[in-house]
């Protein structure tokens, strides 16, 4: 249960909104380089901050940064129907999420967000070959998506396969060192293995 509690803990930071005070200065830089390359570089420099980072609060700060980066489509249409989504899930309404999803993966096949989000879906939902492949899509487009390796990691330890999962926290901790929940994981699931003698 704690597992499932990080995991869509995780989920929600996916959507969560910056206030204009922690938005970059360089937001609204009329000479700004074109959108694409910007987003990269800003994505890059948050992942180099958020591996330095030592103190907790401020790497979450740092994660929910570079959620609100992958939440940013550069579609309003997507953005638009991956809102109906998340509202669609908040109420349980897994089929409606669903046929949205399918939509978002559909129109913006490299919007990793979009695979991600649908991964967590087909998790929540206890599909979870559907939500494998759906983060292998997400990984392959960021592959420092530690959302994504989370949900692989949970869903590894659901199935009995401690080791991989065990595997999977490890890699979230090299590119997220100081998620708690991640930790934790790592060493519940390492006292567990030593125990089995592995």
């Amino acid at each position: 249960m704690r597992i499932r509690f990080a995991f869509l803990a995780t989920l929600c930071l996916s959507g969560a909104v910056l206030p204009a005070a922690l938005a970059p200065a360089w937001a609204d830089d009329p000479v700004a380089p074109p959108v694409a390359a910007t987003k990269q570089a800003r994505l890059d420099q948050l992942f180099t901050d958020l591996k330095r980072e030592r103190n907790e609060k401020a790497a979450e700060r740092i994660a929910q940064r570079i959620w609100s980066e992958w939440s940013q489509s550069g579609s309003a249409s997507i953005d638009l129907m991956m809102q109906w989504s998340q509202k669609a899930m908040e109420d349980q309404k897994y089929d409606v999420a669903l046929d949205f999803l399918d939509q978002v993966v559909t129109l913006q096949p490299t919007y990793a967000e979009g695979w991600n989000r649908r991964a967590t879906l087909h998790f929540m939902m206890k599909n979870y070959g559907k939500s494998m492949s759906d983060i292998d899509h997400t990984l392959h487009l960021e592959p420092r998506h530690f959302g994504a390796l989370s949900g692989l990691a949970q869903i590894m330890a659901e199935t009995g396969h401690k080791q991989s999962a065990l595997e999977a926290w490890q890699k979230v901790l090299a590119i997220y060192p100081m998620m708690r929940s991640a930790q934790d994981q790592v060493g519940t699931l390492s006292e567990e293995l030593a125990g089995e003698g592995i």
